[in-house]
């Protein structure tokens, strides 16, 4: 998974919203979907859309989170 985020993360699709962050979609599919935001203030927030629920990472979470799945991958 993570280097799935990762290559997608090469050429990500882009939004700019007016006076609003500029968002990325990092990777999805038919249910879920990782995006980052860039907020004006320069902080970055990531996203994991699952279904009905979302996740809202800062940046040092969504690491540890990586890192996690990573982890998750050796594991099978």
């Amino acid at each position: 998974m993570l280097r799935m985020l990762l290559r997608a993360a090469q050429k990500p699709r882009r939004k700019k919203m007016d006076n609003g962050p500029v968002t990325t979609t990092l990777s999805e599919t038919a249910n879920y979907m990782a995006w980052k935001a860039d907020e004006p203030d320069g902080e970055t927030t990531y996203h994991l859309e699952l279904n009905n629920v979302t996740l809202h990472f800062f940046k040092e979470e969504w690491v540890e989170f990586l890192e996690l799945v990573e982890s998750l991958s050796k594991t099978n």
